[in-house]
């Protein structure tokens, strides 16, 4: 397979880059071809304005989809846009590596996804109708790919628990899984990830590197998180409510969107 992992850590010999290079050391053991976007070396300009758009006129009001949609159809997105979506389009997977701070990723992969992401080729895609509100969540330019992500966090396991003070792991994650992964298309893995990382002796951060790559040798066999897609009738459309009945009895939140079919 072809992988593309997209790593945000500022310093190079972090935990997360000890992790990194194991991943892709395992990856390439077993015969994939891997590409890394290691964001902080490329020094990668997070924020989006108008030097992205350089068809769009220094006095021209900035509507972000209008400008991304017109500069992506005529091919007039910047380069290092346009050679990050390259690598999404050649990738049959797509891993996204970072450290869990403030409960969600670092800006600067935020960064990637607002501008890699554009209007007509992650977004943006597929007819709207009365019954097809475009091709997105589970459908889309991603189809037919995988995802998953690799996270460091300082906390113990505890604390992102159903009853830990962070919450659930999978709630705090569900924004990136199914906003950012499923949304496009991608079939998403059950992430992996490490917990109290600032506290890991050499035999630990040893089992913990045997724990990834096992699960880098099962990237093709590994079920994906279950998600309900947008057009498969789980949906009322245009309210894309859920169906009445569909849950599980005493499901709530983002469980719902979760299916045990």
């Amino acid at each position: 397979m072809k992988i593309l992992l997209v790593f945000a850590h500022p310093e190079s010999r972090s935990l997360g880059a000890a992790l990194r290079n194991v991943a892709v050391k395992e990856l390439e053991t077993q015969g994939h071809e891997v590409r890394v976007s290691d964001l902080y070396a490329m020094r990668w300009k997070s924020e989006i304005d108008h030097s992205d758009f350089p068809s769009l006129a220094p006095d021209d009001r900035l509507h972000v989809a209008a400008a991304s949609g017109k500069a992506f159809a005529a091919e007039r997105l910047t380069e290092d846009v346009k050679a990050e979506q390259e690598k999404l389009l050649w990738a049959d997977v797509l891993i996204l590596q970072f450290p869990l701070w403030w409960y969600s990723m670092p800006a600067i992969l935020k960064g990637w996804i607002d501008r890699v992401y554009a209007y007509g080729f992650a977004y943006g895609v597929g007819e709207h109708s009365d019954t097809h509100w475009g091709d997105r969540f589970g459908e889309g330019t991603f189809a037919g790919k995988r995802a998953m992500l690799i996270v460091t966090t300082g906390g113990w396991e505890e604390h992102y628990s159903a009853r830990g003070i962070n919450g659930p792991i999978d709630d705090l994650l569900f924004p990136i899984n199914h906003g950012i992964l499923f949304y496009p298309g991608f079939s998403v893995l059950p992430p992996f990830v490490a917990y109290k990382v600032d506290r890991l002796n050499s035999v630990n951060f040893e089992c913990m590197a045997g724990a990834l790559r096992k699960r880098m040798q099962t990237l093709e066999t590994t079920s994906p998180i279950p998600y309900r897609r947008q057009n498969g009738g789980d949906y009322l459309i245009p309210s894309l409510q859920l169906r009445p009945k569909l849950e599980n009895p005493g499901t709530t939140g983002f469980s719902l969107h979760i299916t045990d079919r």
